[in-house]
């Protein structure tokens, strides 16, 4: 697989010197190639945007409207709605627009009208979702009173825009610190964009819902309880996928926005089957569950590995199971093969490890499996 630095291209750099020549009169093309070319390669992603960045404000004239002038000219037309669309011979788009909003907030931030105007055209070819944080954490209240009408707008890049840009933890953006400690403000646009007709829209939504829950649980729980009430698939899908984190930890108001009850239930379980487990291989259980109730019950069954870490203590991974419906005194049967083979994400440590269930929230059992490496 391509490395993702390679969004930001040589080829990306030719087109923009290219671009800003038909515009910038007296404009030294090859100079302003040279002084990006000859450090961009050992540059990461966000290291190469903020090169790229600096030269050009560099050459830009001194007038902010005329940097912005510039900036505007070199657009590519709008055609394609596509996310991921590289620059031509007409103009910058898609990753071309990482360095050109940095040249937006590095100019443009005593600016707030016309800065905005420029994002709302880049966030079309792109987004700008990064470029419009320093401006909410400079003035929120100036920028949120901005950009409330866009969730009306007719471009899906824009109403995308209102969610993206302000949620709290943008993974790779700055963090809002204002909206993590308060989220309050942006709830009204939430609001607004939960039924957006394009998944796009509703997808960012949930990841915004998502960013809050991590501060905010009993708020993002309550949420879901109100917009679930006559919800369409749509939201319910939305809703859900905001609350994934929430509904992995188990968290009470959240399961039962979703009309998950406390189970009642006999567990027998979990029974593992590889007591021993060699690295590479997978850990097998099986559990059986009796309904105690006197209804039907809706059961969301998670199990728990928890991992011995490099100091002997062990740490619990949630992983998403199944789900089942029991009527009264009605018993089920489950198993389960996990493999432990090599991730990214985790370093394995041979020994004791164990297995563990979570049913509507609410932990169940606990056995424990040895775990060999095999070192040859």
């Amino acid at each position: 697989m391509e490395p993702f630095k390679n969004k930001i291209s040589p080829d990306l750099v030719t087109c923009l010197g290219l671009h800003i020549e038909r515009h910038l009169e007296g404009f030294d093309r090859a100079s302003y190639e040279a002084a990006i070319l000859g450090k961009l390669e050992k540059l990461e992603l966000k290291q190469r945007a903020r090169l790229i960045a600096d030269q050009t404000g560099k050459i830009l004239p001194e007038t902010l409207d005329a940097k912005f002038h510039i900036l505007r000219s070199i657009l590519h037309p709008l055609e394609n709605e596509g996310v991921d669309r590289a620059s031509d011979d007409k103009g910058i788009r898609g990753w071309g627009m990482m360095p050109l909003g940095m040249v937006v907030t590095d100019f443009g931030l005593e600016d707030f009208d016309k800065s905005f105007a420029l994002l709302k055209e880049m966030t079309k070819r792109a987004t700008a979702e990064f470029e419009v944080r320093p401006f909410l954490d400079r003035d929120q209240e100036r920028a949120l009173a901005i950009m409330t009408p866009w969730v009306k707008d007719d471009s899906v890049h824009v109403r995308r825009l209102v969610s993206e840009g302000t949620r709290p933890r943008l993974p790779w953006g700055m963090r809002l610190k204002k909206l993590v400690d308060d989220p309050t403000p942006t709830l009204p646009l939430l609001e607004a964009l939960r039924d957006d007709p394009e998944d796009y829209v509703r997808r960012s939504v949930a990841n915004h819902l998502n960013d809050i829950a991590k501060d905010h649980p009993d708020l993002v729980a309550e949420i879901a309880k109100r917009w679930l009430k006559g919800a369409g698939k749509n939201r319910q899908q939305l809703v859900r996928h905001a609350c994934r984190s929430l509904i992995k930890q188990g968290h009470a108001g959240t399961l039962t926005a979703f009309g998950l009850n406390p189970p009642e239930i006999r567990v027998d379980g979990p029974l593992v089957r590889t007591p021993a487990v060699t690295y590479g291989n997978a850990l097998s259980f099986e559990v059986g569950l009796t309904s105690t109730a006197r209804k039907p019950q809706d059961l969301v069954i998670d199990y728990l590995v928890h991992f011995k870490k490099a100091n002997g203590t062990r740490a619990p991974k949630v992983f998403k199971w199944t789900k089942v419906k029991l009527e009264p005194g009605e018993t089920v049967s489950l198993s389960r093969n996990h493999a432990i083979r090599p991730i990214t994400t985790r370093v394995y440590y041979g020994g004791t490890q164990a297995v563990s269930l979570r049913i509507n929230g609410r932990d169940f059992g606990h056995a424990e499996f040895e775990l060999v490496m095999d070192r040859d």
